[in-house]
């Protein structure tokens, strides 16, 4: 189950594509921001659900909200699968799946990440949480919809 609504989302300090190391409460203080976790780069459901929030950036953009993604990949991968598919956004490397792990967005016993998305306050509180393993679309709607909301 992902984390709860208005829950204080757990500090994140990973490995980025842009070549720097990511940090929630540094790199985003004070700005809302959608988090998602995703099984594995190049992987049939994970690559239509980052070509999705790809072709919906500008919307996010527009309310000012960054997207991450984050896998068990290492950035040697993300870095090709970012170039690969023209992501507009950063990935950051959760090698160890800690984490994935502290945004219960693991799957337990086989480790890999789950497919779930955050939307965060600019106090990252939990704003809006949307899991489903398959329906990768239906994260960036989701995200749209709850966005619009919270800038309203």
């Amino acid at each position: 189950m992902a984390l709860k609504k208005g829950v204080k989302a757990p500090e994140i300090r990973l490995k980025s594509t842009s070549g720097q190391i990511f940090s929630l409460k540094d790199d985003m203080e004070g700005t809302s921001c959608i988090i998602y976790f995703y099984p594995k780069d190049f992987t049939p459901g994970c690559t239509a659900e980052a070509c999705s929030f790809r072709d919906a950036f500008s919307e996010f953009r527009n309310l000012d909200i960054p997207i991450f993604g984050i896998s068990r990949d290492s950035i040697k991968s993300h870095l090709k699968f970012k170039e690969a598919h023209n992501l507009p956004f950063e990935l950051l490397s959760d090698p160890s799946g800690k984490v994935c792990k502290a945004y219960d967005a693991l799957v337990p016993v086989i480790g890999i990440p789950k497919r779930v998305t955050y939307l965060l306050d600019s106090d990252h509180k939990i704003l809006a949480a949307y899991q489903d393993m398959f329906g990768a679309r239906q994260h960036i709607d989701q995200m749209i919809k709850k966005s619009k909301e919270a800038n309203n």
